[in-house]
């Protein structure tokens, strides 16, 4: 029970961090991370005791699957170049470059352990820098690369991590059949991931609760994950590519209700895991610390430090030939220009841990294969959280004012989008209304006042006094509509109150209220 109430308080905590992230303009991933490492200084808090596998099958599926639900096939495939450079290439050469680090400084450390530290912290995080992202604009470019990086390099590190944990464990390393096997591991994965992702739509077409299909959306990424290592293909993979399916489909049969409701179900469920895993980390550093009685404090700190900074520098050197020598090439630079020089350097900046190597970390086993004690896992798990508390503090407080000090601004690529998508919507409207007027009697009676409502949306490039007039008549009259929604819900609240109505019918009218109130704010009021 002690446990349980450490965890809630600590949830609470990290609202309240989060909650003052905003003021602070910091992600609050940073201020996670700092409290988590606040944790092992509070005396009296018990140490978690928890099974390194239920890490990795508890908080490494949905976060996957949240990102691959999101991502943009689209962009994807047009930055598929340097988005692979970024989640393939430098995983490799990071996982490389941090593991020659480590042995250097710890020679008795085991290669494969070595490269097992570098597995974990190779990926990026994309939690700090979208948390930036929102609120900065950038080119479009910037921001498609780096999602698609945060997608498909936690795959790859994450398979890394897989060869060098059985290599740690067994003791034995081939080239050749590792090699055999990550190709089983990889094509295996994505096909288990794409046969999961279809079933899974079919399954969701057939449910037309809203609740039942939210709730189906979190068993599908562990049915994934499950499943995948059971038949011993990359379980990471399925989730990343039935995340992908599911999230191409959806749109096309999730209610609006479903729509609404899951992401912000989704968005609570993701914050809560970041949360809980830095909390279990920070309950857990107290006990790692006080066993690495092996090492002086002094040298602690050096390879903590020596170790961040390689991974933070093997990006930085990493991007900037991976960005200008594929123009070199008169067909890559006709295509997609020459990248300026400030671009590059955010892109490389942007290289933050997160949870996704802290679940890794605690997911190595406690044992060998020979039963004996993991070679150095508290030396491990603790470098790891050294790497993600130096990524995040200082890459990510100094990703904002870095953006402003290289002058980078957004480009209005999504807002030309957004304006031709809205059009082609309003024409397809017109003609819809257009037919349903010639057979359907009480369409003819409505669609004069539906043309002029939808015709109103079609603004010109340069609005004239009339249309400015027009616009200025229809922001006052949402904010009447806004003010009367409010008068609305007083009296509402007032009826349960003087308990007129049940709480069943206060919460159906309610929603109604509530719903009317988040269209007017996004027509422009509030």
């Amino acid at each position: 029970m002690a446990l349980l109430e450490v965890v809630l308080a600590m949830l609470a905590v990290a609202i309240l961090l989060a909650h003052f992230s905003e003021t602070l303009r910091v992600p609050y991933a940073v201020l996670l991370v700092i409290a988590g490492m606040a944790l092992a200084f509070v005396p009296g808090l018990p140490e978690v005791g928890f099974d390194p596998q239920l890490a990795m099958a508890l908080f490494l599926p949905p976060l996957l699957f949240s990102a691959a639900y999101f991502t943009s096939w689209r962009d994807f495939r047009m930055y598929l170049r340097p988005i692979l450079l970024l989640a393939i290439g430098l995983v490799l050469v990071t996982t490389l470059g941090v593991g020659l680090v480590f042995k250097w400084l710890v020679p008795e450390v085991p290669w494969a352990v070595a490269f097992l530290l570098g597995a974990i912290v190779s990926p990026p995080d994309a939690v700090a820098a979208a948390a930036i992202m929102e609120k900065l604009r950038l080119p479009k470019r910037i921001v498609a690369i780096l999602e698609g990086e945060s997608l498909v390099n936690d795959a790859t590190g994450l398979v890394l991590y897989k060869f060098a944990l059985a290599a740690a464990l067994s003791g034995t390393f081939s080239a050749v059949e590792a090699t055999g096997t990550f190709l089983v591991y990889a094509i295996g994965g994505c096909g288990l991931g794409w046969v999961v992702g279809v079933a899974a739509v079919a399954i969701m077409k057939r449910m037309h609760e809203t609740l039942l299909q939210i709730a189906f959306t979190f068993v599908v990424p562990f049915v994934a994950f499950i499943g995948g290592e059971h038949v011993h293909v990359s379980g990471v993979l399925v989730v990343v590519v039935a995340g992908l399916v599911v999230g191409w489909h959806a749109p096309e049969f999730f209610s609006a209700q479903a729509r609404v409701q899951g992401q912000m179900v989704w968005s609570a469920v993701v914050f809560i895991l970041n949360a809980i895993v830095f909390i279990l980390i920070g309950l857990q550093l107290d006990g790692i610390v006080s066993r690495l009685t092996g090492y002086s404090n002094a040298q602690l700190l050096w390879w903590a430090v020596a170790i961040s900074l390689a991974a933070i520098a093997i990006r930085m050197v990493w991007v900037f030939p991976t960005a200008y020598i594929p123009t070199l090439f008169r067909s890559v630079r006709e295509r997609e220009g020459v990248p300026p020089t400030p671009w590059v350097v955010i892109v490389g900046w942007t290289g933050m841990r997160g949870v996704v190597s802290l679940a890794a970390a605690l997911a190595i086993p406690l044992m060998a294969d020979d039963r004996d004690p993991f070679p150095s896992r508290d030396l491990v798990i603790f470098l790891s959280f050294a790497v993600i508390f130096a990524t995040l503090v200082v890459q990510g407080t100094t990703l904002g004012p870095l953006i402003k000090w290289l002058k980078v601004g957004g480009d209005r690529n999504a807002e030309i989008e957004e304006e031709m998508a809205r059009r082609k919507m309003v024409h397809a409207a017109l003609a819809e209304i257009d037919r349903l007027a010639e057979t359907d009697l009480v369409a003819l009676e409505v669609a004069p006042a539906l043309r002029v409502s939808y015709q109103n949306r079609l603004r010109p490039e340069e609005p004239t006094q009339e249309h400015r007039e027009l616009e200025h008549a229809r922001r006052q009259a949402r904010r009447v509509r806004l003010e009367v929604v409010n008068v609305e819900r007083r009296r509402l609240l007032k009826l349960r109150r003087e308990r007129e109505i049940g709480d069943d019918v206060l919460h159906k009218l309610m929603r109604e209220v509530d719903l009317e109130e988040m269209r007017l704010a996004t027509l422009g009021v509030g």
